[in-house]
């Protein structure tokens, strides 16, 4: 452990016996940036998840978006005193025509609000920072890592916002990885801040509490604020519901909810939950062509949404995201030549153009042997050279293939070259990692193996824990699409389109970053050089949807594989021999 355990259970002990004499369920912390205020929430968020207690967070610089909430907390409050002026009686008319059962309970004012002041939590109860528990670990090589990613992933410019997401610390029994990492990450995303605060115009550093399944209640702050979000967007629809929103807006001056052009987070083992609005109404495009069912599709709009090529409007925002991975691993994969590793995939992606499809054969008994198919309808499948590059809001390559403005994604670590495949039809022997609701390590003596048939799978073996994993994810996954079927809250067409691909195989990928070496976590090992990977579930183009995805890592060296696309003609274009890149 390369942090002061003692020190950190002395401060999560501190705030559980301050926390236990509240008697609170949920917690809202805000302020300015602060960099005690920031560390402290890693004791502070285990402390509250150790007690059952909701926490959301919301740090600003040069930005006040917690104020809207306590506008909204306040007219709530005036409504069920039975006050009566123009601002309640919009929330009434809006609360009124939503009729979604438990939503009128998101907009109630938290048990407990601290801000972060200079030297405390101050509110009710005063609660001192605790940051005994941080040192330093390869400070100024971080820092020259995440100069480098807000250069070559997002290249901020002055007049942008970026918004920060960092995880809290959960409960042991929930963790299941290293408490290190999870440490890490605050790390991580301070010197994010530090790295983006002169190159844009105000940050956002938020988390909230995450639920274990995608099908529990959300925490209410961060559940209302992305309920909010949503209906700004839609606030000019001509639909009763968001009417009756649009006075709200107007009386509140919601307008000031503000979207970052900009956003890096690190995910963890958790979910948002169900988000109620988009699961039971849905957000329609301004076309009334289609419906979205969480406001990110209409923020990030990336061109594999099936709703992206019928909506009008452009995106708002771009998002590179990683895990809570090691520092040190962090820094080796990701400070890196962008130039060269994107140069490196482009190669790979010229050959895969060329190809109709790939052969994955595996030199060693028992591993690999698949073919990928990259035709579908006499219509080659796009072929994406970069990972990592949001350096503008719409994606170029969409815009010029399709004339559609989307949105874009990265991974941080970058380096692979991927496509959606057509079909896969073979065997896929999964050896490395595997992330279903978290990252899992594979092993060669007890890999995850699944038969794919062209347009479906079926996973023949591996692990108890992964296998179970695997199938409580699809089951919740599958709940979605009929909550969702139920509601009316997506179109038909999309929910069709949902129950066709459930059982598809999304993603087919070829790893290329020179750096990245083997740990525990899916975003890494899925980058390494010479390795591959494919994903279960929804792909990266329109007609590729589903609910869920999937990736799993292959260790072609192990398994010694042969890798190479052929053209109608059979001609042939080698990648892999035995495992070691041949271009």
């Amino acid at each position: 452990m390369r942090y002061n355990l003692q020190e950190f259970n002395k401060a999560v002990s501190y705030y559980k016996r301050e926390l236990k004499k509240t008697k609170v369920k949920n917690i809202f912390i805000y302020g300015d940036v602060n960099k005690k205020a920031f560390f402290s929430m890693a004791p502070f968020s285990r402390a509250a998840d150790d007690l059952g207690i909701d926490v959301n967070v919301s740090f600003g610089h040069k930005g006040k978006s917690h104020e809207l909430l306590f506008d909204v907390w306040d007219c709530y409050e005036d409504l069920k005193k039975k006050k009566q002026n123009t601002k309640t009686k919009a929330l009434k008319e809006f609360l009124d025509s939503v009729e979604i059962k438990g939503f009128n309970k998101f907009f109630d004012r938290p048990d407990l609000i601290l801000k972060a002041e200079k030297n405390q939590f101050k509110g009710t109860i005063n609660l001192n920072y605790s940051t005994s528990w941080f040192k330093p670990f390869m400070q100024s090589k971080l820092k020259k890592t995440t100069d480098s990613i807000v250069k070559n992933v997002y290249a901020l410019k002055k007049s942008e916002c970026l918004g920060i997401g960092f995880v809290l610390i959960p409960n042991k029994k929930f963790l299941t990885l290293p408490l290190q990492d999870y440490l890490d990450s605050y790390a991580i995303c301070y010197s994010m801040f530090l790295s983006s605060k002169n190159k844009c115009k105000s940050i956002s550093l938020k988390s909230s509490t995450v639920r274990e399944s995608l099908r529990q209640m959300p925490e209410k702050i961060s559940e209302l604020m992305t309920t909010l979000i949503g209906m700004e967007l839609e606030k000019n629809l001509n639909l009763l519901v968001f009417k009756k929103y649009k006075k709200l807006s107007d009386a509140l001056d919601l307008s000031r909810i503000k979207i970052p052009q900009a956003s890096f987070f690190i995910s963890a083992k958790g979910y948002h939950g169900k988000h109620l609005f988009g699961e039971k109404i849905g957000y329609p495009t301004k076309n009334n062509k289609t419906k979205w069912n969480s406001p990110g599709g209409i923020i990030y709009k990336f061109n594999w949404y099936p709703q992206a090529g019928l909506e009008d409007r452009p995106p708002l925002s771009r998002v590179a995201f990683t895990s809570t991975v090691p520092i040190d691993k962090l820094i080796e994969s990701s400070l890196v030549d962008y130039a060269l590793m994107r140069k490196r995939n482009k190669q790979i992606a010229d050959l895969l153009k060329k190809s109709d499809k790939v052969i994955v054969k595996s030199n060693i008994k028992n591993g690999c042997d698949f073919e990928v198919g990259l035709i579908k309808n006499k219509k080659r499948r796009s072929i994406m050279g970069s990972d990592s590059d949001v350096r503008t809001i719409v994606h170029p390559r969409v815009l010029k293939e399709t004339g559609k403005k989307t949105g874009r994604m990265a991974n941080i670590p970058g380096g692979e070259a991927f496509t959606t495949p057509a079909y896969v039809k073979g065997r896929i022997v999964g050896d490395v990692v595997i992330n279903i609701d978290r990252s899992y390590t594979l092993s060669a003596k007890i890999p995850l193996i699944a038969e794919a048939y062209g347009n479906s799978y079926k996973i023949l073996s591996g692990t108890k824990d992964v296998v179970d994993a695997f199938r409580k994810k699809k089951k919740e996954a599958w709940k979605n699409i009929l909550e969702q079927e139920k509601n009316k809250s997506l179109s038909p067409e999309i929910i069709k389109l949902k129950k066709d691909n459930f059982n598809n195989i999304g993603e087919f990928a070829i790893n290329t970053n020179p750096k990245a070496k083997l740990c525990d976590y899916l975003i890494i090992n899925e980058k390494i050089a010479n390795m591959i990977h494919v994903a279960f579930g929804s792909g990266f183009e329109p007609d590729a949807a589903t609910e869920y995805h999937m990736d799993v890592v292959i260790d072609a060296p192990r398994q010694k594989l042969d890798l190479y696309g052929l053209d109608k003609n059979n001609k042939k274009f080698t990648i892999l021999e035995k495992g070691k890149f041949v271009i």
